[in-house]
């Protein structure tokens, strides 16, 4: 028999944190008599993090620790555990104690009102400046490129229904666009306010090259929303006004050659013919793109290096 919830946590270098975190969970989890599966994915932690893991699965037979082989990232640790989650809801939670195993319940009463995707919005979030204002602009940025209206991207503290996780593809970073990418396949998106608190051991895993690799992310979900069923919209107009453009300026230069008026010697020639070539190269482009039926995605389930 499935459990109610599957819970995932991504950890690394969290050994400190892990004991409390799951002493909290079975306070919630016990008073409130969900049925549950605790899926800890170890990303390749250099510390005592897997031990102590394995001595929480010794003492508590809901719990499931899978070892990655190296460390692969939020996004694949996620897959990992969505591939492998059997609840009717799932939720997702970091492990460094900042989200509070209290606000579960209010995740799960509000997917029963029929949400199929409900994030977390950390209204007062207790992080440095940062961090709080670098992601206070990319949410926004977000939510306008997206056209998904909630206030925090970024916010891992997330419930799902199963189906909405078993349709899901992350890799590289697209774990912080999952509301975008489940509103274009369709599901209903929401979030509901949650308590945040300071994180007290441990080092944040997030650095500067974040905002970089959120920007570039970013971009590419905006494409695969709008075009990633269509390429051949995107590329073929560009080309289409590109050929344009070369025809319309080599349209011309034949008016003037027809008037016996030199024109090897213009920059206009040379433009023209580039316009054109690149004209035809962005249209084979789109073609090309429309032949791709998926791109290639690592697969979550062969980075795992054991399932305790």
């Amino acid at each position: 028999m499935n459990p109610d919830l599957s819970i995932i946590i991504p950890v690394k270098n969290e050994a400190g944190n892990v004991r409390e975190l799951h002493r909290q969970l079975m306070h919630v989890l016990h008073v409130r008599g969900f049925d549950y599966e605790i899926l800890f994915i170890d990303d390749g932690s250099r510390d005592t993090t897997l031990q102590e893991l394995l001595k929480i699965r010794h003492a508590d037979p809901f719990v499931r620790v899978f070892e990655m082989r190296k460390n692969v990232g939020k996004a694949l640790a996620l897959q990992v555990g969505f591939s492998h989650a059997r609840g009717t809801y799932v939720i997702t939670m970091d492990g460094d104690l900042q989200d509070d195993p209290a606000e579960i319940p209010r995740f799960v009463a509000k997917l029963n009102t029929g949400a199929d995707v409900v994030s977390g919005w950390k209204i007062k979030r207790k992080d440095p400046l940062s961090k709080t204002i670098p992601s206070k602009i990319f949410n926004k940025l977000t939510a306008v490129c997206t056209g998904v209206e909630i206030h925090d991207f970024n916010c891992g503290f997330k419930a799902y229904r199963r189906e909405v996780t078993r349709s899901l593809t992350l890799y590289g970073e697209l774990h912080r666009y999952i509301p975008a990418l489940a509103a274009w396949k369709g599901y209903r998106v929401t979030e509901i306010p949650v308590k945040h608190h300071p994180r007290k051991q441990g080092k944040s895993k997030y650095g500067i090259t974040r905002i970089f690799k959120g920007f570039f992310d970013l971009i590419t979900v905006s494409f695969l929303l709008q075009y990633r069923d269509k390429p051949l919209h995107l590329f073929g107009t560009v080309g289409f006004v590109l050929f344009t453009l070369g025809f319309i300026a080599g349209g011309y230069l034949t008016y003037l050659w027809y008037l016996d008026i030199v024109i090897w010697n213009r920059p206009l020639l040379i433009l023209s013919v580039l316009l054109l070539i690149l004209g035809v190269q962005f249209f084979f482009f789109g073609l090309i793109a429309e032949m791709i039926a998926t791109q290639h995605v690592p697969d979550a389930r062969s980075m795992v290096k054991h399932e305790y």
